[in-house]
């Protein structure tokens, strides 16, 4: 698994652009996080700890003259380890990177101190610094982007399949499973069936339906068999009638 950065982190400290949902954060070309990458692959590999930030247990990464301070987060969690600050080592200064981050950890919390009734306890204060709802939204709008690509993907691979055979052809998600059934005859319009098993929202089947080429969004039908048989529990079924060119479109990608 990779460090990501969170989106304050790319943008002030490491000077880069957000790049598309397509390209997920953890992606980023950058000599920092590869090396962070590389040093948090392993989650029971030790690392040393930012002993002068006490609020939050960071640890630090190192490249070049790049410098950077990683969150380690519970093994089990969606994003494991987000790069959260960094900074270049200058030549010939005697200002180091995580004195200078423990300086500003002090400030941000005697500024805290000074707007809040309760009172830190703590020598520093890195709240701002690290993943915050922007950073999990973010993360939301890659996974369904790589939902909606791989989506594009398998149907088109699943319908090129079934036209050739006549058979069901079927892939397995995270959450569910998809299959589609399509039966065609020459000049004729062709009839195709999406069955999707498991428990799915709403708009994840409008999604999917939404993503099959040559048949209208409003015609699609929910339908109580298949072609060869009976629905089972946990399955739906839509069918609709896709353009015949559209059909042959598709073989032809193929060849």
């Amino acid at each position: 698994m990779s460090v990501r950065p969170t989106l304050r982190c790319l943008r002030d400290d490491l000077c880069l652009p957000v790049p598309s949902a397509q390209t997920t954060l953890d992606q980023v070309d950058h000599p920092l996080l590869k090396k962070a990458s590389e040093q948090f692959a392993a989650p029971d590999s030790p690392h040393e700890r930012i002993r002068a930030i006490d609020d939050v247990v960071l640890f630090k990464v190192k490249t070049g003259r790049w410098r950077g301070a990683v969150l380690a987060d519970e093994p089990d969690s969606e994003v494991r380890d987000w790069l959260v600050a960094a900074g270049i080592r200058e030549d010939g200064s005697n200002d180091d990177f995580y004195a200078s981050l423990h300086r500003e950890a002090r400030t941000a919390r005697q500024r805290y101190n000074a707007e809040h009734d309760k009172p830190l306890t703590t020598d520093t204060y890195v709240s701002h610094l690290l993943p915050n709802q922007d950073d999990h939204d973010r993360y939301l709008l890659e996974a369904g982007t790589r939902l909606a690509l791989r989506l594009n993907t398998e149907l088109r691979a699943l319908i090129r399949g079934s036209l050739h055979d006549g058979h069901e052809h079927a892939a397995d998600f995270p959450t569910f499973r998809l299959g589609v059934v399509v039966r065609a005859d020459d000049g004729h319009e062709t009839y195709v069936a999406i069955r999707i098993t498991g428990s799915v929202p709403t708009n994840l089947t409008a999604m999917i339906l939404s993503r099959v080429p040559g048949c209208a969004f409003d015609a699609w039908f929910p339908e109580y068999t298949l072609p060869e048989r009976d629905l089972l529990p946990a399955e739906q079924v839509w069918s609709n009638l896709m353009d015949p060119k559209a059909a042959s479109q598709l073989l032809d990608e193929v060849r």
